[in-house]
């Protein structure tokens, strides 16, 4: 009887990792990995640790006000692909992203928003912005980049999703 509910409850356990959702970096495909890397077109294939490692350092260093890809205090403008190559100028490359992580403008491009928006500019406001290096911004980009491609329009979904 007991050996019984043992193998219940491991297929049970089995049945439940076979479902789930989750995607681990090593389980990404390449082409789901390649990126674009500037406004020329080029890309880059991230590999299995840079995506570990952007997710980790977003999650840690933006999440607070991203979650999700959504932006909590504008919740017009979230980080899904639509939005970002709306920016001016466009932030959907890795270039683009770490210029803007550097000094933040306004959606349209005409002012600094780096008093009110956490980047390297200002790291002296948001202490979080202070250890990042170029290669953490990059892998940062790369994680905003990479997330429509694995949770599609939840992505940026705003309040629909969270």
């Amino acid at each position: 009887m007991l050996t019984k509910k043992i193998s219940a409850t491991l297929f049970s356990l089995l049945l439940y990792h076979s479902f789930s959702s989750t995607v681990y970096a090593v389980e990404l495909e390449e082409s789901t990995r390649t990126l674009p890397l500037d406004a020329s077109g080029k890309t880059i294939v991230f590999t299995p640790e840079q995506v570990k490692r952007g997710k980790r350092l977003f999650n840690s260093t933006c999440a607070v006000c991203h979650t999700g890809g959504i932006t909590k205090t504008n919740p017009n403008v979230g980080l899904d692909p639509e939005a970002l190559s709306l920016a001016s100028p466009p932030r959907d490359n890795i270039d683009s992203l770490i210029d803007y992580m550097k000094d933040p403008t306004s959606f349209d491009g005409a002012e600094s928003i780096a008093e009110v928006h956490p980047s390297i500019k200002s790291a002296d406001i948001f202490p979080k912005m202070r250890n990042l290096s170029d290669d953490d911004l990059f892998s940062i980009a790369g994680h905003i980049l990479l997330q429509p491609k694995i949770s599609a329009e939840k992505w940026g979904g705003g309040k629909i999703y969270y």
